[in-house]
This record gives C-alpha cells, structure tokens and sequence, in this order.
C-alpha cells in the first residue's frame, strides 16, 4: 500500500476508535487525538492519498497563492477557479493579515533560501505564519503554520507543525503541498529533497464526515504513489508556476464527498 495512505489511515483508525469526543468554536462535534505525526523520505516517494483523490492542482495553486504569490487576495484564487477560502472572504476580498500576507510582512521566503545557500548548517530556518500581532486580523488563524528546516548531507528536510488539522478534507492537502514546497525550494537552492516530517497537534474528524472515513477505511488496497515532476529549467523560486509541477500516473480510487466545517 501506498505509505501516505498506511500512516494517514492509521491516524483516521485511531481517532475513530480512541479519539475524545467534545464541542469546538465550529459548533460541530469532532473526535480528535493530539500530537499525531507522519514522515516521509522524499527521495522514495511523493505523499499524495491514492485510497480517495485528492485535488492535486488545487493545492499546488494554493501554495503557490501563500508562498509565490505571498497573497491574501480570495479573488486571485477565485480566478484560478479554486474556491476552498470562499467562505472566508472578508469585505474586501481578502482573508485579511493572514497566510501570504504574514509571508510578505516578514520576507519569510527570501531569508530562508539566502539561509539555505549561505548558511545550510544555520538551526534557526524557520517560516512562522503564527505572527502574534497579526492574528485577530486575518480571517482563521493559521491552521499550518509553521516549517522548521533542516539540511544534512546535501539534503533538504522540512518539519510542518500543524495546530489543528481537519483530517478528512485540510491533511491530505497540507501533506502534499508542503511536501511540494520542499521540493520547489531544494530546487533552487541546489538541494535535494530529504525527509518531511508533518506534526498535527489537534488531528480531527468532524461528526459529519464519520461516514466519509468509514468508506475510505472500507475501500481496497490503495494504488502505488505517483510521481511528481517539476520543470528542471526553474531556478528562480519565483518563476514556479502551475504547468511546472505535475504529477505523473496518479491513480486513485475515487472522490469522497464530505463536508467543512466553517
């Protein structure tokens, strides 16, 4: 069985059968377990669910919205027809001092890659969405928020802490996406890809999508993990864009639908 689907069915089985069930800000119901965690050694393999489909390309876009584009702009996304911040949307189009916004405040991506090819042994490489200030003034607080990095023998290896994550619909985006951003930086910073470790310290499931994970947890042996390719000609961080990163022979065994909670 594909390895993402093992350690992410894992999880899903012991929040089912262990998980403390209470109340939360949503108003619906959840089963959660604290301080779950996933690896993978991205030189062996890409960490994409193949037991249900997961929107490829809508996550790349918007990882690519917070960290290229370093945007809060909902509309951007709309344009790309990706909607998954549309119910966030404040007034004026944006998520307000949010994700990409807090990136650009603080030049988050320009001081890691100078750190990463200036000084690859520095232990203080770290993207930290969670900006204090800032946080009443975005639409959610950052869910993944934060990457802590890492290079040993000439490989790139990034640690996610997630503070909540809705395991049905936001972990199976999270872990392909981040693990995508590890592979655009060690690009361009002459590395290769190493080991991605993803942290969830509140790993839940909504009473609402119960059903959903029952059904994924019922399917058959999940097909071997693609392959991911990205175009070899990109140097520049910035230049990234969305025809530059596909994934090659993505079998699946289908759509789940399931609702978010807001």
């Amino acid at each position: 069985m594909n390895r993402a689907d093992q350690q992410y069915l894992t999880i899903i089985k012991d929040i089912l059968e262990y998980g403390y069930y209470d109340q939360n800000r949503t108003g619906i119901s959840t089963y959660k377990l604290p301080h779950k965690m996933m690896q993978f050694d991205l030189s062996k393999e890409f960490p994409i669910l193949t037991s249900k489909f997961v929107g490829f390309k809508t996550a790349v876009k918007e990882l690519l919205w917070i960290y290229r584009d370093q945007s809060n702009s909902v509309i951007k996304l709309q344009e790309e027809n990706v909607h998954i911040w549309d119910e966030w949307m404040k007034e004026d189009g944006t998520i307000g001092t949010s994700y990409g916004w807090v990136v650009k405040k603080y030049n988050q991506v320009d001081k890691l890659i100078e750190s990463l090819k200036n000084n690859p042994q520095d232990r203080r490489m770290i993207m930290n969405l969670w900006q204090i200030p800032h946080l009443d003034g975005g639409s959610l607080y950052p869910c993944a928020f934060m990457t802590m990095w890492d290079v040993t023998d000439g490989k790139l290896n990034c640690m996610l802490v997630q503070r909540s994550g809705d395991m049905p619909l936001g972990v199976p985006f999270n872990m392909t996406q981040y693990a995508v951003l590890v592979h655009l930086i060690a690009q361009v910073t002459n590395l290769k890809p190493g080991l991605f470790t993803h942290v969830i310290n509140n790993a839940h499931i909504y009473e609402n999508q119960v059903e959903g994970m029952k059904i994924q947890l019922s399917r058959g042996e999940a097909p071997e993990p693609p392959t991911l390719w990205m175009n070899p000609e990109i140097k520049d961080f910035y230049d990234f864009t969305i025809d530059d990163i596909k994934l090659l022979n993505y079998k699946h065994l289908g759509k789940i639908k399931m609702e978010v909670a807001i």
